[in-house]
């Protein structure tokens, strides 16, 4: 059964030594996603962590290591607190988050689940209810985005929609609304930018039994592309 949902993003900016830019910039999101992998800590120290990519594998294991040499430094991370063995070059981004952001809140270990960009709801959905249909209490880390269209720091051209698209999102995240979030359209979030909607849509369906406390913690543009993060809580 799935304890707490926590949705973070996934930029590699998260990392202190890949970043030149103003901390004051980046701190508020690299802090918003330790307060909300730290609390699901405080639920599971054993989480599961559900992401995008389109070459990746669809399951790692807690035995997996990667580095973000790939983006310019040379930052070993762990899904495993105890792992030591050689890192994967070519782990996948969401993945590499998961293990940066597992060390950060002190869990002892993550397991990855991939899902395809292109992934239908429903399949993302019935991930989500599996994951909770297990029997064992965990945390569920979702690497997650907004848009990436939404003004002129934004790596492609701002959309008017990206706004409309990114106020649903954060209100989703703050209100728990599963429907909001199982009606997002596929082919507008891939216009927009948003890859991750299929992860979206596998919280959506974690929370699908049960009542649900949201902890809203950070929704910004503070780059060009829209971050949210935020915890839900099992409370019945």
């Amino acid at each position: 059964m799935i304890t707490r949902i926590a949705v973070v993003p996934y930029p590699p900016l998260l990392v202190p030594e890949l970043t030149v830019r103003s901390t004051s910039v980046i701190e508020p999101v690299r802090n918003a996603c330790l307060r909300a992998t730290t609390i699901l800590t405080e639920s599971a120290t054993e989480w599961v962590a559900v992401g995008v990519d389109r070459s990746g594998p669809p399951e790692l294991g807690p035995g997996t290591t990667g580095t973000f040499a790939g983006y310019g430094v040379d930052v070993p991370v762990s899904l495993h607190e105890s792992e030591r063995t050689t890192p994967d070059p070519d782990l996948p981004l969401p993945a590499l988050v998961a293990g940066l952001l597992r060390a950060q809140a002190g869990a002892r270990s993550v397991r990855m689940r991939l899902l395809d960009p292109d992934a239908p709801a429903e399949q993302a959905t019935e991930l989500g209810e599996r994951l909770d249909a297990a029997g064992t209490e965990t945390a569920l880390l979702v690497l997650a985005e907004g848009g990436s269209h939404r003004d002129e720091r934004s790596p492609h051209p701002p959309d008017p929609r990206a706004e409309v698209l990114d106020e649903v999102l954060r209100r989703a995240l703050r209100d728990v609304d599963r429907a909001a979030l199982l009606g997002l359209d596929p082919g507008e979030c891939a216009e927009l930018g948003v890859h991750s909607r299929a992860a979206w849509q596998v919280a959506a369906g974690a929370a699908a039994r049960g009542t649900w406390q949201s902890e809203p913690l950070y929704s910004d543009t503070p780059l060009g592309i829209t971050y949210h993060v935020g915890v839900w809580t099992r409370t019945g």
